[in-house]
């Protein structure tokens, strides 16, 4: 047994859920989503439980029972609370501005760099150089977070770059000349 798989998910009252051949289809305050269920997993829905099944007992199935478990735990979650990313640039000079459907940001480059903002996602920009990324799609945050802050990885001796809040850089020592 898996030992993710196995753990039954706590549904909120606000979300719906809908179980049908193959397919799982939560919605909530925030939006839809839905994840094809592999014929290796059955799921089941009960008195705002949720829980997994294995319906075959091999390899197969087994990485894909706990896989399962996780990626409905976070439509779950997600449908119900967005999920949230925050950035921060460190910098002289460095900023960003959203117009329209746009991310646009100054990273010490000579020109600006800019995200196209997909549909399912929030951008905010608070004081220039705080960013926040929300959505209701785990996946989609961290991918869109994530390719923000490869446009300016933080540097280790001035620990300038754009990185996640919680993010911790390890400082080096630079040269020490007499």
């Amino acid at each position: 047994m898996s030992r993710i798989g196995k753990l039954p998910i706590q549904v909120p009252e606000n979300v719906q859920i809908e179980i049908k051949e193959g397919l799982f289809k939560a919605s909530g305050r925030h939006g839809e989503l839905t994840q094809e269920i592999p014929k290796e997993v059955s799921v089941e829905f009960e008195s705002g439980l949720i829980v997994l099944k294995k319906e075959i007992s091999n390899k197969k199935a087994q990485q894909k029972y706990g896989l399962i478990r996780s990626l409905i735990n976070n439509i779950v979650i997600g449908v119900s609370e967005k999920f949230e990313k925050k950035l921060t640039m460190v910098g002289v000079g460095y900023r960003a501005q959203v117009q329209g459907k746009k991310l646009i940001l100054q990273a010490g480059y000579s020109h600006p760099v800019e995200f196209s903002i997909s549909d399912g996602l929030e951008v905010k920009v608070e004081g220039n150089t705080n960013l926040t990324i929300s959505g209701i799609n785990k996946h989609d945050v961290g991918l869109f977070a994530s390719k923000v802050r490869s446009t300016r990885l933080p540097e280790p001796y001035k620990g300038k770059g754009i990185r996640y809040n919680d993010e911790i850089i390890l400082r080096k020592a630079g040269k020490s000349g007499k």
